[in-house]
Protein backbone atom coordinates (compact mmCIF):
# COMPACT_ATOMS: atom_id res chain seq x y z
CA UNK A 1 0.00 0.00 0.00
CA UNK A 2 3.07 2.35 0.36
CA UNK A 3 4.55 1.98 -2.54
CA UNK A 4 1.12 3.37 -4.87
CA UNK A 5 1.87 6.73 -3.66
CA UNK A 6 5.15 6.60 -4.59
CA UNK A 7 4.72 5.70 -8.66
CA UNK A 8 1.96 8.46 -8.55
CA UNK A 9 4.12 11.14 -7.49
CA UNK A 10 6.89 10.09 -9.86
CA UNK A 11 4.66 9.72 -12.75
CA UNK A 12 3.30 13.55 -11.66
CA UNK A 13 6.92 14.80 -11.44
CA UNK A 14 7.71 13.38 -14.88
CA UNK A 15 4.86 15.06 -16.57
CA UNK A 16 4.96 18.44 -14.81
CA UNK A 17 8.92 18.63 -15.67
CA UNK A 18 7.86 17.50 -19.80
CA UNK A 19 4.90 20.73 -19.11
CA UNK A 20 7.71 23.07 -18.26
CA UNK A 21 9.78 21.76 -20.76
CA UNK A 22 7.46 22.54 -23.52
CA UNK A 23 6.52 25.49 -21.85
CA UNK A 24 9.51 26.77 -22.06
CA UNK A 25 10.25 26.23 -25.76
CA UNK A 26 7.53 28.08 -26.66
CA UNK A 27 8.18 31.51 -24.42
CA UNK A 28 11.41 31.40 -26.93
CA UNK A 29 9.68 30.79 -29.71
CA UNK A 30 7.18 33.44 -29.28
CA UNK A 31 8.63 37.18 -29.71
CA UNK A 32 11.06 35.88 -32.11
CA UNK A 33 8.27 35.24 -34.73
CA UNK A 34 7.64 38.84 -34.72
CA UNK A 35 11.12 40.27 -34.80
CA UNK A 36 11.90 38.42 -38.09
CA UNK A 37 8.90 39.36 -40.05
CA UNK A 38 9.90 43.10 -39.02
CA UNK A 39 13.17 42.47 -40.20
CA UNK A 40 12.17 40.79 -42.81
CA UNK A 41 9.91 44.23 -43.90
CA UNK A 42 12.40 46.26 -43.54
CA UNK A 43 15.26 45.01 -45.74
CA UNK A 44 12.60 43.93 -48.54
CA UNK A 45 14.18 44.52 -52.17
CA UNK A 46 13.48 47.98 -53.44
CA UNK A 47 11.10 48.72 -56.28
CA UNK A 48 12.82 49.89 -59.24
CA UNK A 49 10.59 52.85 -60.86
CA UNK A 50 11.44 55.85 -63.37
CA UNK A 51 10.64 59.69 -62.83
CA UNK A 52 10.23 62.79 -64.48
CA UNK A 53 10.89 66.26 -63.05
CA UNK A 54 7.48 68.11 -62.55
CA UNK A 55 8.02 71.46 -63.64
CA UNK A 56 6.39 75.05 -63.87
CA UNK A 57 5.52 76.55 -66.89
CA UNK A 58 2.60 77.48 -69.16
CA UNK A 59 0.07 75.37 -70.19
CA UNK A 60 -1.81 76.32 -72.84
CA UNK A 61 -5.63 75.13 -72.72
CA UNK A 62 -7.20 73.33 -75.76
CA UNK A 63 -10.89 72.56 -76.72
CA UNK A 64 -11.30 69.70 -79.07
CA UNK A 65 -14.25 68.87 -81.25
CA UNK A 66 -15.09 66.64 -84.45
CA UNK A 67 -15.32 69.34 -87.41
CA UNK A 68 -16.31 68.74 -91.44
CA UNK A 69 -14.62 70.95 -93.91
CA UNK A 70 -16.85 73.11 -95.80
CA UNK A 71 -15.43 75.42 -98.82
CA UNK A 72 -15.79 79.07 -98.53
CA UNK A 73 -17.89 79.46 -101.54
CA UNK A 74 -19.60 77.00 -103.71
CA UNK A 75 -21.60 78.11 -107.07
CA UNK A 76 -23.71 76.28 -108.84
CA UNK A 77 -23.31 77.45 -112.51
CA UNK A 78 -26.75 78.34 -114.30
CA UNK A 79 -27.62 79.68 -117.63
CA UNK A 80 -29.91 83.01 -117.21
CA UNK A 81 -31.28 82.31 -120.98
CA UNK A 82 -32.96 79.63 -122.59
CA UNK A 83 -30.71 78.53 -125.52
CA UNK A 84 -28.82 75.71 -126.63
CA UNK A 85 -25.17 74.59 -125.71
CA UNK A 86 -22.72 75.46 -128.44
CA UNK A 87 -19.46 74.30 -127.06
CA UNK A 88 -17.73 73.41 -123.43
CA UNK A 89 -14.93 74.65 -122.31
CA UNK A 90 -14.30 72.59 -119.36
CA UNK A 91 -13.74 69.43 -118.01
CA UNK A 92 -15.05 67.56 -115.32
CA UNK A 93 -12.56 68.20 -111.68
CA UNK A 94 -10.81 70.67 -113.85
CA UNK A 95 -9.88 73.66 -112.04
CA UNK A 96 -10.88 77.15 -113.51
CA UNK A 97 -9.83 80.61 -112.25
CA UNK A 98 -12.05 83.85 -111.83
CA UNK A 99 -13.34 84.87 -115.33
CA UNK A 100 -12.48 81.29 -117.12
CA UNK A 101 -14.90 80.39 -119.85
CA UNK A 102 -16.82 77.74 -119.20
CA UNK A 103 -20.02 77.12 -121.71
CA UNK A 104 -20.62 79.12 -125.38
CA UNK A 105 -24.67 79.35 -125.70
CA UNK A 106 -26.27 79.94 -129.29
CA UNK A 107 -26.06 83.54 -129.16
CA UNK A 108 -27.37 84.19 -133.40
CA UNK A 109 -30.64 86.11 -131.81
CA UNK A 110 -28.74 88.29 -129.68
CA UNK A 111 -26.62 89.04 -132.13
CA UNK A 112 -29.33 90.19 -134.54
CA UNK A 113 -30.54 91.85 -132.04
CA UNK A 114 -27.78 94.09 -131.48
CA UNK A 115 -27.36 94.66 -134.84
CA UNK A 116 -31.17 95.91 -134.85
CA UNK A 117 -30.65 98.16 -132.18
CA UNK A 118 -27.58 99.56 -133.86
CA UNK A 119 -29.34 100.33 -137.01
CA UNK A 120 -32.03 102.27 -135.02
CA UNK A 121 -29.44 103.98 -133.55
CA UNK A 122 -28.22 105.58 -137.04
CA UNK A 123 -31.34 106.15 -138.38
CA UNK A 124 -32.11 108.21 -135.23
CA UNK A 125 -28.40 109.85 -135.42
CA UNK A 126 -29.04 110.64 -139.15
CA UNK A 127 -32.50 112.42 -138.49
CA UNK A 128 -30.91 114.59 -134.89
CA UNK A 129 -28.35 115.57 -137.51
CA UNK A 130 -30.83 116.62 -139.77
CA UNK A 131 -32.91 118.41 -136.98
CA UNK A 132 -30.09 120.02 -136.04
CA UNK A 133 -29.84 121.58 -139.53
CA UNK A 134 -33.21 122.89 -139.78
CA UNK A 135 -33.15 124.70 -136.43
CA UNK A 136 -29.60 126.58 -137.66
CA UNK A 137 -31.29 127.61 -140.51
CA UNK A 138 -34.57 128.50 -138.73
CA UNK A 139 -32.47 130.85 -136.54
CA UNK A 140 -30.47 132.32 -139.46
CA UNK A 141 -34.51 133.07 -141.03
CA UNK A 142 -35.28 134.42 -138.00
CA UNK A 143 -32.71 136.80 -137.69
CA UNK A 144 -33.77 138.27 -141.08
CA UNK A 145 -37.49 138.30 -139.75
CA UNK A 146 -38.47 135.78 -142.37
CA UNK A 147 -39.70 133.03 -139.88
CA UNK A 148 -41.87 133.52 -136.62
CA UNK A 149 -40.02 132.40 -133.29
CA UNK A 150 -42.78 129.91 -132.91
CA UNK A 151 -41.19 128.35 -136.16
CA UNK A 152 -37.62 128.42 -134.26
CA UNK A 153 -38.86 126.90 -131.13
CA UNK A 154 -40.58 123.94 -133.18
CA UNK A 155 -37.19 123.10 -135.13
CA UNK A 156 -35.34 123.27 -131.39
CA UNK A 157 -38.31 120.62 -129.88
CA UNK A 158 -37.70 118.60 -133.04
CA UNK A 159 -33.98 118.30 -131.89
CA UNK A 160 -34.77 117.80 -128.82
CA UNK A 161 -36.77 114.84 -129.74
CA UNK A 162 -34.19 113.38 -131.63
CA UNK A 163 -31.64 113.25 -129.09
CA UNK A 164 -33.89 111.58 -126.96
CA UNK A 165 -34.51 108.89 -129.34
CA UNK A 166 -30.70 108.52 -130.11
CA UNK A 167 -30.22 107.95 -125.90
CA UNK A 168 -32.92 105.28 -126.60
CA UNK A 169 -31.34 103.92 -128.43
CA UNK A 170 -27.88 103.38 -126.89
CA UNK A 171 -29.53 102.38 -124.43
CA UNK A 172 -31.72 99.44 -126.30
CA UNK A 173 -27.77 98.19 -127.58
CA UNK A 174 -26.41 98.25 -124.07
CA UNK A 175 -29.62 95.66 -123.24
CA UNK A 176 -29.10 93.33 -126.34
CA UNK A 177 -25.24 93.19 -125.52
CA UNK A 178 -26.28 92.46 -121.81
CA UNK A 179 -28.52 89.22 -123.52
CA UNK A 180 -25.67 88.53 -125.95
CA UNK A 181 -22.77 88.47 -122.93
CA UNK A 182 -25.25 85.28 -121.36
CA UNK A 183 -24.17 83.50 -124.44
CA UNK A 184 -20.64 83.48 -122.84
CA UNK A 185 -20.56 81.60 -119.54
CA UNK A 186 -17.56 82.19 -117.18
CA UNK A 187 -16.57 81.03 -113.76
CA UNK A 188 -17.54 83.32 -110.72
CA UNK A 189 -14.51 82.20 -108.73
CA UNK A 190 -11.31 80.12 -108.93
CA UNK A 191 -11.78 76.84 -107.59
CA UNK A 192 -12.46 73.01 -108.51
CA UNK A 193 -15.41 72.37 -111.17
CA UNK A 194 -17.56 69.41 -110.64
CA UNK A 195 -18.97 67.42 -113.04
CA UNK A 196 -19.52 69.18 -115.97
CA UNK A 197 -23.90 68.31 -116.53
CA UNK A 198 -24.08 69.26 -120.35
CA UNK A 199 -22.70 68.46 -123.53
CA UNK A 200 -22.27 70.53 -126.63
CA UNK A 201 -26.12 70.41 -128.16
CA UNK A 202 -28.27 70.09 -124.60
CA UNK A 203 -30.86 72.51 -124.67
CA UNK A 204 -30.53 75.25 -121.25
CA UNK A 205 -33.33 76.79 -119.79
CA UNK A 206 -33.16 80.57 -117.47
CA UNK A 207 -31.93 79.56 -114.37
CA UNK A 208 -32.96 76.19 -113.95
CA UNK A 209 -30.65 73.94 -115.85
CA UNK A 210 -27.64 73.24 -113.52
CA UNK A 211 -24.05 73.44 -115.69
CA UNK A 212 -21.58 72.90 -113.07
CA UNK A 213 -20.83 73.68 -109.71
CA UNK A 214 -17.48 75.44 -109.20
CA UNK A 215 -15.70 74.55 -105.19
CA UNK A 216 -13.23 76.82 -103.51
CA UNK A 217 -10.61 74.74 -102.31
CA UNK A 218 -7.67 77.36 -101.07
CA UNK A 219 -8.84 78.57 -98.45
CA UNK A 220 -11.07 76.43 -97.13
CA UNK A 221 -13.10 76.35 -93.69
CA UNK A 222 -13.53 73.65 -91.26
CA UNK A 223 -16.72 73.97 -89.17
CA UNK A 224 -17.10 73.23 -85.51
CA UNK A 225 -18.81 73.93 -82.64
CA UNK A 226 -17.70 75.14 -78.88
CA UNK A 227 -19.68 74.70 -75.40
CA UNK A 228 -21.25 78.03 -74.34
CA UNK A 229 -18.72 78.82 -71.23
CA UNK A 230 -15.98 78.96 -74.24
CA UNK A 231 -17.91 81.59 -76.03
CA UNK A 232 -16.26 84.53 -74.21
CA UNK A 233 -12.72 83.15 -75.02
CA UNK A 234 -13.52 82.51 -78.81
CA UNK A 235 -14.77 86.22 -79.29
CA UNK A 236 -12.39 87.76 -77.37
CA UNK A 237 -9.51 85.57 -79.80
CA UNK A 238 -11.85 86.91 -82.63
CA UNK A 239 -10.85 90.44 -81.72
CA UNK A 240 -7.30 89.93 -82.10
CA UNK A 241 -7.29 88.33 -85.16
CA UNK A 242 -8.32 84.83 -84.54
CA UNK A 243 -7.47 82.30 -82.25
CA UNK A 244 -4.92 79.62 -83.85
CA UNK A 245 -6.99 76.24 -84.91
CA UNK A 246 -5.26 73.11 -85.44
CA UNK A 247 -7.42 70.24 -87.68
CA UNK A 248 -6.27 67.12 -87.96
CA UNK A 249 -6.95 64.67 -90.58
CA UNK A 250 -7.82 60.57 -89.67
CA UNK A 251 -5.51 57.78 -91.07
CA UNK A 252 -2.43 59.72 -91.12
CA UNK A 253 -3.73 62.54 -93.46
CA UNK A 254 -1.90 65.45 -91.52
CA UNK A 255 -2.10 68.22 -89.15
CA UNK A 256 -3.43 71.95 -90.75
CA UNK A 257 -2.85 75.32 -88.76
CA UNK A 258 -5.85 78.03 -89.00
CA UNK A 259 -7.01 80.39 -88.10
CA UNK A 260 -10.39 81.16 -85.75
CA UNK A 261 -12.79 83.66 -88.08
CA UNK A 262 -16.45 83.65 -87.82
CA UNK A 263 -18.67 82.56 -84.70
CA UNK A 264 -22.45 82.45 -84.98
CA UNK A 265 -24.70 84.84 -83.59
CA UNK A 266 -27.03 82.41 -81.11
CA UNK A 267 -26.14 79.77 -78.99
CA UNK A 268 -28.20 76.69 -80.15
CA UNK A 269 -30.90 75.78 -77.42
CA UNK A 270 -30.92 72.16 -77.47
CA UNK A 271 -26.83 71.75 -77.40
CA UNK A 272 -26.13 74.50 -75.76
CA UNK A 273 -23.34 75.14 -78.35
CA UNK A 274 -22.44 77.74 -80.99
CA UNK A 275 -21.09 77.52 -84.35
CA UNK A 276 -17.90 78.38 -85.11
CA UNK A 277 -15.33 78.45 -88.47
CA UNK A 278 -11.67 78.03 -88.69
CA UNK A 279 -9.98 78.68 -92.32
CA UNK A 280 -7.07 77.17 -93.42
CA UNK A 281 -4.67 77.38 -96.25
CA UNK A 282 -4.81 74.34 -98.74
CA UNK A 283 -2.76 74.83 -101.39
CA UNK A 284 -2.09 71.22 -101.69
CA UNK A 285 -5.83 70.60 -101.33
CA UNK A 286 -5.84 67.94 -98.86
CA UNK A 287 -8.81 69.78 -97.14
CA UNK A 288 -11.22 68.31 -98.90
CA UNK A 289 -15.34 69.17 -99.06
CA UNK A 290 -17.00 67.25 -96.43
CA UNK A 291 -14.36 65.42 -94.89
CA UNK A 292 -14.30 64.83 -90.91
CA UNK A 293 -11.36 66.60 -89.03
CA UNK A 294 -10.61 66.37 -85.31
CA UNK A 295 -9.92 70.33 -84.43
CA UNK A 296 -8.44 71.43 -81.11
CA UNK A 297 -8.42 74.94 -80.39
CA UNK A 298 -6.42 77.22 -77.64
CA UNK A 299 -9.13 79.07 -75.49
CA UNK A 300 -7.03 80.51 -73.00
CA UNK A 301 -3.32 79.43 -71.22
CA UNK A 302 -3.22 78.87 -67.45
CA UNK A 303 0.26 80.33 -66.31
CA UNK A 304 3.55 79.44 -64.08
CA UNK A 305 1.28 75.91 -63.32
CA UNK A 306 3.21 72.36 -62.39
CA UNK A 307 2.85 70.78 -65.19
CA UNK A 308 3.07 66.51 -64.45
CA UNK A 309 2.24 64.25 -67.02
CA UNK A 310 -0.96 62.12 -66.73
CA UNK A 311 0.26 58.97 -66.32
CA UNK A 312 1.67 59.59 -63.35
CA UNK A 313 -1.70 59.90 -61.61
CA UNK A 314 -3.82 57.65 -59.89
CA UNK A 315 -7.02 57.46 -59.30
CA UNK A 316 -7.65 56.15 -56.09
CA UNK A 317 -10.86 56.25 -54.00
CA UNK A 318 -9.63 59.37 -52.05
CA UNK A 319 -9.10 61.15 -55.11
CA UNK A 320 -5.89 61.82 -57.25
CA UNK A 321 -2.44 61.15 -56.03
CA UNK A 322 1.24 60.88 -56.97
CA UNK A 323 4.00 59.33 -55.82
CA UNK A 324 6.93 61.85 -54.98
CA UNK A 325 10.86 60.21 -54.74
CA UNK A 326 12.43 62.10 -51.73
CA UNK A 327 15.61 60.44 -49.93
CA UNK A 328 15.41 57.02 -51.60
CA UNK A 329 11.38 56.10 -50.54
CA UNK A 330 8.46 56.88 -51.91
CA UNK A 331 5.61 59.25 -50.66
CA UNK A 332 2.12 59.62 -51.38
CA UNK A 333 1.11 62.85 -52.01
CA UNK A 334 -2.76 64.04 -52.97
CA UNK A 335 -2.79 66.31 -55.97
CA UNK A 336 -5.74 67.98 -57.60
CA UNK A 337 -5.69 68.13 -61.91
CA UNK A 338 -6.57 72.18 -62.80
CA UNK A 339 -6.49 70.77 -66.20
CA UNK A 340 -5.60 68.01 -68.71
CA UNK A 341 -4.68 68.51 -72.25
CA UNK A 342 -2.97 65.56 -74.29
CA UNK A 343 -0.14 64.08 -72.38
CA UNK A 344 0.31 66.91 -69.56
CA UNK A 345 -1.73 68.02 -66.70
CA UNK A 346 -1.83 71.25 -64.49
CA UNK A 347 -2.05 69.92 -60.68
CA UNK A 348 -1.70 71.43 -57.28
CA UNK A 349 -0.04 69.71 -54.51
CA UNK A 350 3.22 69.29 -56.27
CA UNK A 351 6.33 71.67 -56.27
CA UNK A 352 8.12 71.68 -59.42
CA UNK A 353 11.19 70.67 -58.99
CA UNK A 354 9.78 66.93 -57.31
CA UNK A 355 10.48 63.64 -58.70
CA UNK A 356 7.38 62.16 -60.02
CA UNK A 357 6.83 58.47 -60.71
CA UNK A 358 6.06 57.69 -63.67
CA UNK A 359 6.25 53.81 -64.26
CA UNK A 360 5.93 51.20 -61.61
CA UNK A 361 3.52 53.51 -59.39
CA UNK A 362 1.27 50.49 -59.49
CA UNK A 363 4.09 48.64 -56.79
CA UNK A 364 4.69 51.37 -54.56
CA UNK A 365 3.33 51.42 -51.04
CA UNK A 366 4.12 54.72 -49.11
CA UNK A 367 7.47 54.87 -47.41
CA UNK A 368 8.74 51.85 -49.97
CA UNK A 369 12.44 52.13 -50.79
CA UNK A 370 12.59 52.88 -54.84
CA UNK A 371 15.41 52.93 -57.35
CA UNK A 372 15.27 55.67 -59.36
CA UNK A 373 15.99 53.99 -63.55
CA UNK A 374 15.93 57.39 -65.23
CA UNK A 375 14.71 60.45 -64.91
CA UNK A 376 13.71 63.11 -67.19
CA UNK A 377 10.98 66.54 -67.39
CA UNK A 378 7.85 66.46 -67.32
CA UNK A 379 8.17 68.59 -70.90
CA UNK A 380 9.74 65.47 -71.95
CA UNK A 381 8.45 62.37 -70.68
CA UNK A 382 9.33 60.21 -73.18
CA UNK A 383 12.88 60.55 -71.88
CA UNK A 384 12.15 58.63 -68.82
CA UNK A 385 11.05 55.66 -70.54
CA UNK A 386 14.12 54.93 -72.01
CA UNK A 387 14.86 51.03 -70.89
CA UNK A 388 17.71 51.20 -68.58
CA UNK A 389 21.45 50.28 -69.80
CA UNK A 390 22.45 46.90 -68.01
Amino acid sequence: MKTVPFFLTLICGLGAASLIGCGGKADGAGPAAPASAAAASSTGPAITVSTVRALKRDLRVLLEAAGTVTPLTSVDVRSQVTSIVSKVHIKDGQFVKTGELLFTLDARTDEANVAKAQAQLAKDNAALADAQRQWARSQQLLAQNFISQGAVDTTRALVDSQLAAVAADQAAIDAARVALSYSRITAPNAGRAGTVAVSAGNAVQANLTPLVTITQLDPIAVAFSIPQRNLSDALAALKNGGAEVTAELGDQGGRFSGRLKFVDNAVDANSGSVKVKAVFDNPDGKLWPGAFVQVSQTVSTLKDVVVIPQASIIQSARGAIVYVVQDGKAILKPVQVLNAQGEDAAVSGVTAGESVVLVGKQNLRPGSAVVERAKGDAANPAASKQPAKP
